[in-house]
């Protein structure tokens, strides 16, 4: 990573469970307090997109994995998605090393099919994300 933070191998663990498995929907990330390296914050099996939303800490930077699941014609689609939380209020120190590591961590999440910035909950909110997800698909 440009930021020389890694990537936890838990990281990918849980990346692949939620992927392969569907034990997750979601997955928080975040830098460890030694600033060395991504960790898992938070799996939730939950399917609730108003508890997803709730994990992502208000003037805090996250990155997150969302198991997108949305009805088109076709039936019911998914889409592995990937967040970064870089809310307004956030310390620039934190939002300039999240965005300095997000490469590195996005680059290890093989398989995402859409990413989200969010600097606010209006970015992030479900009908602004099923807008960007199912165009197209």
């Amino acid at each position: 990573m440009a930021s020389g933070i890694g990537v936890n191998s838990e990281c990918l663990e849980a990346f692949q469970e939620l992927k392969l498995g569907k034990k997750s929907k979601y997955i928080i990330f975040k830098i460890n307090d030694e600033h060395t390296e991504v960790v898992v914050e938070k799996t939730s099996p939950s399917k609730s997109y108003e508890d997803f939303l709730a994990d992502l800490p208000e003037g805090e930077c996250r990155w997150a994995i969302y198991d997108f699941e949305y009805e088109k014609e076709g039936g019911i689609r998914n889409k592995i998605t990937f967040f970064s939380w870089s809310p307004d209020d956030a310390k620039i120190k934190a939002k300039m090393m999240f965005a300095s590591s997000k490469d590195g961590l996005r680059r290890s999440l093989v398989g995402v099919a859409h990413e989200i910035q969010g600097t606010d909950y209006s970015e992030v909110a479900y009908e602004s994300v099923l807008d960007k997800v199912s165009r197209g698909n």
